[in-house]
């Protein structure tokens, strides 16, 4: 049985991986962190929880230690949207938040899953059918961290033979969790606008493609990885993976098929817009889908369709 300790367990993909870990492995065998404990107060309260940041590898080791850790999922980090907002503090926290935990997983013997993402490329790369192995030149210092953080796992694996593996997400949509300050949040505020008030305002162009995965697939993704045979893995840091391309008007037009009186409309923000134009419009990943069995289950139809009912019964609408 796992032994898991989840860094960054409070924010959009670190509570869900939580739960699903902890219906899988067991509570007590799922360790979470955070630098905040203010909010999701159950999850907290459900089992162990540390309040740490993500630097100190002092307080990680004496985790690791007190629980018997083998695999750390280290997902704390600054998004691509605030990140822009204060660059030296982006590269602080992904950076050496990721150096911190692989210090301590080369000491002590634990694998280490890390989160990448679309940020990891730039204008230069391919837009269509990105493929695995292409030109990373992204223009945002998220993307910069990304980048580097792929390259420091690859070292650890190859250098000390830590256990590093490492997905590119896309956009994540959550029926859950709120989004945390990243470019592709307009595609979660859309659904709760159009339940609340039959219209959004978005702040990217209404045909802005981008890579999407909704968060039951992506939730299983990143367990996946860590229970796949080393073995079939060529590629470690990090995969590409993508169940589905939209741009806000499709996305428009899907959930005016549940509500026919939501309209959207259109208010550009500039630092956004120009993140996501840096970013491909899809990805290819045969590497995932062949080397680990990666499938999702979820299309723009049938997440659409879940996450608004979902939002209606929590809400309830």
């Amino acid at each position: 049985m796992k032994r898991i300790l989840i860094i960054g367990a409070l924010g959009q993909l670190g509570s869900e991986i939580a739960l699903e870990c902890r219906r899988r492995y067991g509570t007590d065998n799922v360790v979470l962190a955070d630098i905040r404990s203010d909010v999701n107060r159950p999850l907290i309260e459900d089992g162990p929880f540390y309040l740490l940041d993500a630097r100190d590898g002092k307080r990680i080791d004496e985790v690791v230690r007190t629980h018997r850790i083998d695999t750390i999922y280290h997902l704390a980090a600054l998004l691509s949207a605030r990140a822009e907002q204060d660059p030296m503090e982006a590269w602080n926290l992904n950076i050496n938040g990721l150096i911190a935990v692989l210090e301590v997983a080369r000491q002590r013997s634990c694998a280490v899953f890390v989160p990448s993402s679309i940020g990891a490329f730039g204008p230069t790369t391919p837009k269509k059918f990105t493929p695995q192995d292409t030109i990373q030149r992204p223009t945002s210092i998220y993307g910069v961290t990304k980048v580097t953080g792929e390259l420091l796992c690859d070292y650890y694996h190859h250098r000390w033979d830590v256990d590093t593996r490492g997905i590119r997400f896309p956009g994540i949509i959550s029926s859950l969790t709120p989004p945390g300050g990243g470019t592709t949040d307009y595609a979660v505020e859309i659904y709760y606008e159009a339940i609340r008030n039959q219209h959004y305002t978005c702040f990217l162009r209404g045909d802005t493609y981008l890579d999407m995965i909704y968060m039951p697939d992506a939730v299983e993704a990143a367990i996946k990885i860590m229970e796949a045979d080393p073995a079939r893995l060529r590629h470690r840091n990090a995969f590409n993976i993508a169940a589905m391309s939209f741009c806000p008007e499709e996305q428009a037009a899907y959930i005016r098929t549940h509500i026919p009186t939501f309209t959207i409309s259109y208010a550009i923000d500039p630092v956004r817009q120009a993140i996501a134009d840096s970013w491909p419009d899809y990805m290819e990943d045969y590497a995932a889908r062949v080397e680990w069995d990666f499938k999702p289950r979820y299309t723009l139809a049938s997440m659409t369709e879940d996450m608004i009912e979902k939002i209606r019964e929590r809400e309830g609408l």
